[in-house]
């Protein structure tokens, strides 16, 4: 069954990827035509997105990207920027 859910419900939601990485928490949701375009998710202290971007303040994620909404928002790992663990350690 289909659940609907406002969008003022979703600001401050946990945001994990489909790998099950916590990625951010829902900051806004961007509005076109009456229709979801986008969220931006807000970069938080232990989030996946904090190590990525660094002192960037978070991201948008295209709706198309959003797998599911409940509890928490789940998304595709294709929104999560690219990441190398061994670039950072190679420049520091």
């Amino acid at each position: 069954m289909l659940k609907m859910k406002k969008i003022s419900e979703t600001y401050d939601m946990k945001v994990f990827t489909d790998t099950g990485e916590y990625f951010g928490d829902v900051e806004e949701s961007i509005l076109t035509n009456n229709k979801v375009f986008g969220w931006r998710v807000r970069s938080t202290k232990n989030s996946f997105l904090n190590k990525v971007l660094g002192s960037a303040k978070g991201v948008i994620v295209p709706h198309q990207l959003v797998k599911s909404i409940g509890d928490i928002m789940i998304i595709s790992k294709a929104a999560v920027p690219s990441y190398n663990p061994e670039e950072e350690s190679e420049s520091a």
